[in-house]
């Protein structure tokens, strides 16, 4: 076992940065990131995870972002900007960011949140700066390609790539030269969210480093279509000459669908990958290496095994194909330096994933949720855990815990009544909690959602639907002193501090 893989034995939480407190209708990089890291240290937490910080196309999801490099600009703290003189008070609050507390209004943020932010790049003098030269210079290997990308999509309505004129999608020399020069204070206005995304969140971390708490970031294995990684990058992807993907990701039929589901992310051309030393990946790794102290790998096993499905057809005539495997966990160890991988090793695995992750020495995923069907010897259920593992009570993709428990099957909720001695349903949470701290697994991550117990109503995600999902948020001085007690007295009796 790979020592400086493994994690320390300790206790997180997931909430993503959108679902803090703020007065401006989504969470931020501001006061309300900071007062939950100080939260997270009362408590004994050493660990933040949070979701994909990358911006966000149709559909709201962090896992489908115009960039892997890129980071959201709504997370840019409003307050920060009024202190440094580039925004009134009075221009961020007249602004209708939303209604309810606790639910972001996405519609509100698409409708004022750049016009607001670009108000901040006109009165911004960073031009002048050393250190925003730097910060260009640093991440010129995607920054320049991205802003570009993202000026061509306002300047073509905001429509995908693809159905941009075809001398720029194609990415003709002339037309890349004639829209820079075109568009060069939209693309200077992109560059400089960027400028300001980096600036706020590294301050964070580095905060959140000196109280003792490490970021967990997320990496989507896969990346959006409509994205500047695959107009910059069409031979890394499976394209045919017109740039539209053969076939897409997705995943087959299973328990949770009859349909499978079709992602439509476009796959990569690994042999290509593979023939230029998987110098994307490691760009990709040590950008994420910078971002965070641990970096989560959604969808592991597609490294060792990946479903592909025509791009014409539907998710049940699709065909499993071998990935990359060690080659790619190689490639990127040679360049996270002392960043740790977690591998999302959920679904349906086979041997060579379990396989490579011994050789890598990266912890994999266990979930409460699924562990309570009857089988005593189920790999979820705490007595089967081995020491190198992440344990979560459910993940963004899931009910909270309280959901969960409510829909339960009479004979799997008696099942888990008994496993954790509890005498009633209203316990199973706190009974959780309980037995999964005690566990021999080196860490534990519950989501915000299940330390406040909250029901369904809170749940972050639901796969395959669109309208309602990523929108739930912390409402302010709702993670109280109480339950921050209780957490940091769980990790001094199990051994977590």
């Amino acid at each position: 076992m790979l020592e400086d893989t493994q994690l320390k034995r300790a206790a997180g939480i997931l909430l993503p940065v959108s679902s803090l407190p703020s007065p401006y209708g989504i969470g931020t990089f501001g006061k309300a990131a900071y007062r939950f890291v100080d939260q997270l240290h009362e408590a004994g937490q050493k660990y933040w995870q949070v979701l994909p910080l990358g911006s966000t196309s149709y559909g709201d999801s962090p896992y489908q972002s115009f960039s892997a490099f890129a980071g959201n600009p709504y997370f840019i703290d409003l307050d920060v900007l009024i202190d440094e003189g580039l925004l009134e008070k009075s221009e961020v609050t007249k602004v209708n960011w939303g209604r309810e507390e606790d639910r972001i209004s996405y519609e509100a943020l698409w409708d004022n949140r750049y016009r607001i932010l670009h108000l901040a790049y006109k009165r911004s003098t960073h031009k002048r700066l050393k250190k925003y030269r730097e910060f260009v210079k640093e991440n010129e290997d995607w920054l320049e390609d991205y802003a570009l990308f993202m000026a061509c999509k306002a300047h073509f309505g905001h429509q995908e790539w693809l159905k941009w004129d075809e001398d720029i999608r194609l990415r003709e020399p002339e037309a890349v030269a004639k829209y820079e020069k075109q568009l060069r204070d939209e693309v200077g206005f992109y560059i400089f969210l960027q400028y300001k995304f980096f600036e706020q969140w590294i301050l964070l971390k580095e905060y959140a480093n000196k109280q003792d708490v490490e970021i967990i970031g997320d990496m989507p294995i896969y990346v959006a279509l409509d994205s500047a990684d695959v107009w910059v990058n069409p031979q890394l992807f499976e394209l045919d000459e017109d740039r539209k993907p053969v076939r897409v990701a997705g995943c087959p039929p299973d328990a949770f669908s009859d349909e499978g589901q079709k992602w439509g992310n476009p796959l990569y051309d690994w042999k290509a990958m593979e023939q230029e030393d998987f110098a994307w990946w490691k760009r990709r790794m040590a950008g994420a290496a910078r971002l965070y102290d641990v970096v989560r790998i959604d969808h592991f096993i597609g490294v060792v095994r990946y479903y592909t499905i025509p791009a014409d057809d539907s998710a049940k005539n699709g065909t499993f194909e071998w990935g990359p495997g060690e080659k790619l966990t190689k490639a990127l160890d040679e360049v996270r330096g002392e960043t740790k991988i977690i591998a999302e090793d959920l679904g349906v695995t086979i041997p060579q994933v379990d396989e490579l992750l011994e050789k890598a020495g990266y912890p994999g995923m266990r979930i409460l949720e699924f562990a309570f069907d009857g089988n005593n010897r189920h790999p979820y259920l705490p007595h089967m855990y081995p020491r190198n593992c992440i344990v979560y009570g459910g993940t963004h993709d899931n009910e909270t815990l309280r959901g969960y428990f409510d829909h339960m099957k009479k004979k799997d909720i008696a099942y888990a009544l008994e496993y954790t001695d509890s005498s009633s349903k209203e316990e199973l949470i706190h009974q959780i909690f309980l037995m999964t701290y005690r566990s021999v697994a080196n860490t534990v991550i519950f989501q915000m959602q299940d330390v406040l117990e909250k029901g369904n109503e809170a749940r972050m995600n639901l796969p395959s639907t669109i309208g309602e999902n990523w929108r739930w948020r912390l409402k302010k001085n709702e993670f109280t002193k109480k339950q921050i007690k209780w957490l940091n007295n769980l990790t001094k009796l199990y051994g977590r501090d």
